[in-house]
């Protein structure tokens, strides 16, 4: 509209190199991505310290940091908040708050100092239709090569689904691992995808022999893949 500044919002795409940034955290300073190299990242930000929804996530992201782990996946946390706001609110969480039977939860992963908001601005985390001073929840997904695999935008009021977060990180690594697709509400052990076939010639032969595969059209063809089987390719002992 006339008279009306339109502030536009940038940020990466998937398959993008995730932006690189030098940051502040209550771990010590990181130089992102190169410290994470070989390992998939979650990049996440929250709207801020002291908040009831950020301290839920908090407490649950801590709690399944080792689960995240053992996926070969680790936790980066971001608000724009300062290094010593995040100190406190993280001592706060582990000596007084206790949510759904968790209790002293000591949040080990970084939590980014964004006070410039110059990170939270490089991944598009602040959106001036939802709020102009706080990131909203965002969640960027990395894998080892520092290349954006999936992005999820929750706003400030919504808390994150985190059995989502874990599903999507299992499902990436098996994707590539097995150079499959999965299906709606996959999980490990459930039928797995074929790759549709990129010729008529394929697409005649897998119809004729479908082998190890279920085909309900040239297009759409399922298998089997072990639960197990997949577990024990993704998961470290």
């Amino acid at each position: 509209m006339e008279g009306q500044q339109v502030q536009s919002v940038s940020m990466p795409r998937i398959g993008d190199k995730a932006p690189a940034f030098k940051a502040v955290t209550t771990q010590g300073e990181i130089n992102f991505p190169e410290p994470y190299a070989g390992s998939w990242v979650i990049l996440f930000s929250h709207p801020a310290d002291f908040t009831p929804v950020c301290t839920s996530e908090f407490m649950t992201f801590a709690s399944l940091e080792e689960q995240f782990a053992k996926a070969n996946c680790r936790l980066v946390g971001l608000s724009v908040d300062g290094l010593y706001s995040h100190i406190a609110w993280l001592r706060t969480i582990k000596d007084k708050i206790e949510y759904k039977g968790m209790k002293n939860v000591e949040v080990k992963f970084p939590l980014i100092e964004d006070i410039t908001m110059e990170v939270a601005k490089k991944y598009g985390m602040i959106q001036p239709g939802e709020s102009s001073t706080k990131a909203v929840r965002a969640v960027f997904v990395i894998d080892p090569k520092g290349t954006i695999r999936t992005i999820i935008y929750y706003p400030l009021s919504l808390g994150r689904n985190f059995d989502e977060l874990y599903r999507v990180v299992i499902a990436l690594q098996t994707a590539d691992a097995f150079s499959v697709a999965t299906p709606a509400d996959w999980r490990p052990g459930d039928d797995v995808i074929v790759p549709t076939a990129g010729s008529c010639g394929v697409a005649k032969e897998r119809m004729e022999n479908k082998q190890d595969m279920t085909c309900y059209d040239w297009f759409f063809c399922t298998k089997k893949l072990a639960k197990d089987k997949v577990l024990s390719t993704i998961l470290k002992k």
